[in-house]
């Protein structure tokens, strides 16, 4: 899959299909929809950034790209969209196949404009701080240590407010030193937004409406009082689980869900994003305020302290990345697609829609035929004459490129259906020899300078159709972007959908899946075999099955939010990793070296790096521990002994520093309490009722869990049926 991961690498895009199928059985024969997953701030440095604004086509406004056709001759260009031909400005008076702008250069299918008028003035970045007091002294000495050291790595020129609550909230004003002021309003009663203007002084003109701001908000207790609330205050009331949200018995939750759903809308209405850091032994309501984090494309944080680790770090990266122009935070953004047929998104975003001249705008801009097109808003089933959105209708074009806010590195997936597109316009797509082109964001944000900016992605994939398309249609498979995508949709389904039960489901698409495209003899499961470009799949739905996406036992509501957050907003190299850890063995008998996801891999001689991308664990086998109790590594003699004890911290230590959010890292010996952390990620090979017990020092897992051996068997047994 090198190809499709230099294709990620340069433009941050990865696609379950790089070959469409172009019939409406085929494409439903496949089983995994066909999507695009992009992130739009991908960090690649030689992405270039151009000094002018974009060239559009007067049509369609879709922009010059590298698949449009130049006429040198008469100064015009083709788009590859609505095949309209455009005249070149005339600063574009010069060029010639030997001289082409930078948007025609084949490799240059993402591009960055700045200093445009279409993206707005300079603003500087505003940041809220938002800091719950009722924790104990303790807590609160560690979160006011991390807030200090990230108020002096802001950028100068930044805006910065400060509000503190508990039972009474208090705003701050930060430009007083020796007297400090606050504005107090009491939490229990409700205050319009009017008054709050009013009452601050902001209706006298000292608010920035067009500026991009972030709301950090940090939360260490759950909310007792109020529409937010997720519990009662008596100490005896339990916090709600997953079964009693599955049963409905937990009464404040969907009150909540309605108040920050309210919340969000708000935000995305004033072009800000809201940042959660909830760190507490107990939940804190992540469950219900995920509508809002989402609907902002907020940073999300889950810790068990403000002294830990994994916020402290965390909140130390973010500021610290905010020197890098790609790696840093982005404010006030939105993104519009051009594209003639787009179905619907899994992931984080929102949606405006507007009817006009007969073309459907979300965010702004994107272009459509209506009698085409389904709308999707979030959800994956909707009627073709349906239309979903948020917000309010009727927007101007800049009154919608404010409403969705995105931040860094988030990821969407786009799920496209071909059918109707390719019948309406197959003839005018004769001369582009049966190919796809498809703008994926044009995607103005902030930079954290305050300047404005726009990126474009433009990407091209062929299509093919008919009976000997099976092949092709196999070697344009990602299976790696196809587990995310599954992944997607099935968190998505669990939470949208009552009864759906998501192993079957799962089970049936693999079973599908591997009967279109297996090579097999009927009724004869020894024969079945998968190509290359499709054997890594069935294990990925195999511990899909068995990841914290899908298993909610012994996850609380919060977690199993933030786990789904974190998996809609990554891209695909970090959404496998979660869906299936990777494993590393180091011992003495060779290098560090990839193993098998098993519990065959724990061997008493043998240390194993565990990578879940939330947690990073260094397992010691047995006799490892040993040693390493007895200090042999701190004697003469014994130094290849240090340097194997040594390098696996290393290797964790470089995984910690790339990642956000921070990983928790456990460093745990065989038959240890937190041996637990390595043994619920692996595959069950060797049970307790296993005909053959372990080898000396392996390990066995207790569970009643098939392998994945005897999952593969009932996979043959059934595709080939």
């Amino acid at each position: 899959m090198s190809e499709f991961l230099e294709l990620e690498a340069r433009d941050g895009v990865r696609m379950t299909w790089n070959v469409i199928p172009g019939t409406k059985q085929d494409a439903a024969s496949c089983v995994v929809p066909v999507s695009a997953i992009y992130t739009p701030l991908n960090p690649n440095p030689a992405i270039p950034v151009l000094p002018y604004a974009p060239l559009r086509c007067r049509i369609c406004r879709s922009i010059l790209n590298p698949f449009s056709v130049a006429d040198f001759g008469s100064k015009m260009w083709l788009c590859p969209f609505c095949f309209q031909r455009n005249h070149f400005p005339q600063q574009y008076s010069a060029i010639s196949q030997s001289n082409l702008p930078t948007e025609l250069y084949p490799e240059c299918c993402t591009v960055e404009y700045m200093a445009t008028a279409e993206t707005g003035p300079v603003s500087p970045p505003v940041f809220l701080f938002v800091v719950v007091t009722c924790m104990i002294e303790e807590e609160i000495g560690y979160l006011k240590s991390a807030l200090a050291q990230a108020v002096e790595l802001l950028p100068d020129q930044s805006l910065v407010g400060f509000i503190t609550f508990g039972t009474y909230v208090q705003v701050h004003e930060l430009g007083f030193g020796l007297l400090p002021k606050s504005h107090v309003f009491k939490g229990t009663k409700e205050i319009k937004k009017d008054q709050i203007l009013e009452q601050m002084g902001f209706l006298t003109g000292k608010t920035k409406p067009t500026t991009g701001g972030r709301i950090m908000a940090f939360i260490g207790g759950p909310s007792t009082e109020g529409p937010g609330s997720i519990i009662s205050k008596p100490l005896s009331d339990p916090i709600r689980s997953h079964k009693d949200l599955d049963k409905g018995s937990a009464p404040l939750y969907n009150k909540a869900v309605k108040f920050y759903e309210e919340i969000g809308n708000q935000l995305v209405h004033q072009g800000h994003v809201l940042d959660l850091f909830a760190c507490a032994l107990d939940q804190v309501g992540v469950a219900e305020m995920k509508v809002a984090v989402e609907r902002t494309g907020g940073i999300v944080v889950l810790a068990e302290s403000f002294g830990h680790s994994v916020f402290k770090d965390s909140l130390r990266r973010i500021f610290q990345s905010s020197d890098s122009d790609l790696g840093g935070l982005s404010f006030k953004s939105g993104y519009q697609v051009r594209n003639d047929d787009i179905r619907g998104r899994v992931g984080v975003a929102l949606i405006e829609e507007k009817l006009v001249q007969h073309r459907l705008r979300w965010f702004g801009h994107i272009q459509c035929r209506p009698p085409e097109m389904r709308v999707h808003s979030g959800r994956l089933k909707c009627a073709d004459n349906v239309k979903r959105g948020r917000g309010r209708p009727n927007l101007t074009r800049e009154e919608s490129a404010k409403r969705d806010l995105r931040d860094w590195n988030i990821t969407k997936e786009l799920g496209m259906d071909r059918v109707a597109y390719l019948r309406s316009t197959a003839p005018r797509m004769s001369k582009f020899k049966a190919s796809l082109d498809l703008v994926l964001p044009w995607r103005s944000y902030q930079h954290h300078d305050g300047q404005m900016r726009l990126r474009s992605t433009t990407i091209s994939r062929r299509w093919v159709a008919g009976s000997g398309s099976v092949q092709e249609l196999i070697t344009g498979f990602d299976q790696e972007a196809a587990a995310a995508v599954m992944a997607r949709l099935v968190s998505f389904k669990m939470e949208a959908e009552v009864d759906f039960d998501p192993v079957r489901w799962l089970d049936r698409a693999l079973i599908s899946l591997c009967s279109k495209f297996g090579d097999y003899q009927k009724e004869a499961p020894s024969s079945f075999s998968l190509s290359p470009r499709l054997s890594i799949f069935p294990q990925f739905i195999f511990n899909l099955r068995r990841s914290q996406f899908i298993q909610v036992f012994n996850n609380s509501p919060d977690e199993t939010a933030y786990f789904r957050m974190m998996l809609n907003r990554e891209n695909v190299a970090n959404a496998v990793v979660k869906i299936q850890p990777s494993l590393i063995s180091y011992s003495f008998q060779s290098g560090p070296e990839p193993v098998l996801l098993d519990v065959s891999a724990i061997a008493g001689d043998r240390i194993l790096l565990l990578d879940s991308y939330f947690t990073v664990v260094i397992f010691h086998g047995i006799t490892i521990a040993q040693w390493r109790k007895a200090g042999y590594q701190n004697q003469e003699g014994h130094e290849m002994f240090a340097q194997l004890l040594q390098a696996p911290q290393e290797e964790a230590d470089s995984i910690i520093k790339e990642r956000f959010p921070v990983p928790r890292l456990v460093v745990c010996d065989q038959y240890g309490s937190q041996a637990r952390f390595l043994l619920a990620k692996l595959n069950p090979s060797v049970t307790y009722d296993s005909d053959s017990p372990p080898p000396p020092g392996g390990d066995m897992i207790f569970t009643d869990d098939a392998s994945f051996q005897v999952f593969m068997e009932h996979l043959q047994r059934l595709a080939v049926q």
